[in-house]
């Protein structure tokens, strides 16, 4: 079961409870006097950019405590403050934001190619914003970037892809089973059975606890990219810049504590233009759950079991005082039957099997 850091914890609670304060009255919204700014999107079934949009807008400045009205008459529309997934009007100078309309093509860029959905254009305009208010980094802070590429390549475009009907695979390629269990297709589940009732109060009922459910989800995942995978990052990256001092090839990184090293480096090599002939090919690191030490060889591709140069064939699949005998190192423990992995029961000595193996 996954801990949720108690930062986290806060953070969502205050999101948490301002939303059901603003939306918990929904169906009453156009009979109160108006106190605050208004989100509009459409009544009747709802889905899973629009219910993400409207908790997105709601962690921004300028919408922190709007509530929500849901209709589709224009009249109506036009009395709210921001309109999203409804409208046939995109047009961020009128704070309209819908992408149904005929001829709306509009992707995120920076090699994203997915047309946008009601949540991939409020995160596109208004992502920056949030990623820095949630994370309290400044605006200008060069890490917001990184997660607003990195959130939106890996939880927004599916959404966006989904809602709009872009397929993930070729359409000659059959999917082998179903998934149902997916953000987007969890949030449609909520929505009322054909059976049960579709009065409007129900339904904006169940439309609130969409919205919070796809906003604690993505409010989860920004928390993650920004509390460890960036960080995990960073440690990459010093790791990569120092590895020169651990071995004058540049072949050898050594970390001090484990964190998932594969995407980053990988994408820290290319961004860097490390050259051919000094990428690494062997990272050590301590296996905290074990007490001992790991060297683990670099694959060819982050999802490959192609090692760049595995460890030596005579050590592959020979364990303990055996190892230590053909290798001629001390305290070794095991080398995988691939050559992949390897590990001692010291930091020494896992650095010694890189180094050994770099000359063999």
């Amino acid at each position: 079961m996954h801990v949720v850091p108690l930062l986290h914890q806060s953070v969502l609670a205050l999101a948490t409870r301002s939303f059901y304060m603003a939306t918990a009255d929904i169906s009453h919204l156009a009979k109160k006097p108006r106190t605050s700014k208004i989100i509009g999107t459409h009544n009747g079934t709802f889905h899973c950019d629009e219910a993400l949009a409207v908790y997105m807008l709601r962690l921004t400045e300028a919408y922190r405590d709007a509530g929500v009205k849901r209709t589709r008459d224009p009249k109506v529309l036009d009395t709210c403050d921001i309109v999203v997934d409804v409208g046939a009007v995109y047009d961020e100078s009128k704070q309209r934001f819908d992408h149904h309309q005929r001829g709306f093509e509009e992707v995120f860029g920076h090699g994203f190619s997915t047309k946008l959905s009601s949540a991939g254009l409020i995160y596109k305009h208004f992502g920056r914003e949030i990623i820095a208010s949630q994370l309290q980094f400044t605006p200008d802070d060069p890490k917001v970037d990184s997660l607003w590429l990195k959130l939106y390549k890996e939880f927004i475009e599916a959404l966006d892809g989904i809602d709009n009907g872009v397929s993930q695979y070729p359409s000659d390629i059959q999917a082998k089973y179903r998934n149902c269990t997916d953000l987007s297709s969890r949030v449609g589940w909520l929505n009322p059975a054909w059976n049960e009732p579709v009065d409007s109060q129900t339904i904006d009922a169940q439309f609130s606890k969409a919205s919070q459910l796809a906003g604690e989800e993505f409010l989860g995942r920004l928390n993650y990219y920004g509390r460890s995978w960036l960080p995990a990052r960073d440690m990459v990256l010093a790791g990569l810049s120092q590895r020169t001092s651990v071995d004058p090839s540049g072949r050898i990184i050594v970390f001090h504590q484990y964190a998932p090293w594969k995407e980053h480096l990988f994408g820290l090599e290319e961004e860097l233009s490390v050259p051919a002939h000094t990428l690494p090919f062997y990272i050590v690191y301590p296996d905290e759950t074990g007490g001992n030490w790991r060297v683990q060889a670099v694959p060819v591709s982050p999802a490959s079991f192609e090692s760049r140069k595995a460890l030596p064939e005579p050590w592959r699949g020979v364990r303990d005082e055996d190892l230590s005998c053909i290798s001629g190192i001390e305290g070794c423990i095991f080398v995988h039957a691939s050559g992949f992995i390897g590990g001692n029961n010291t930091k020494d000595g896992a650095l010694e099997m890189a180094k050994r193996a770099l000359e063999m």
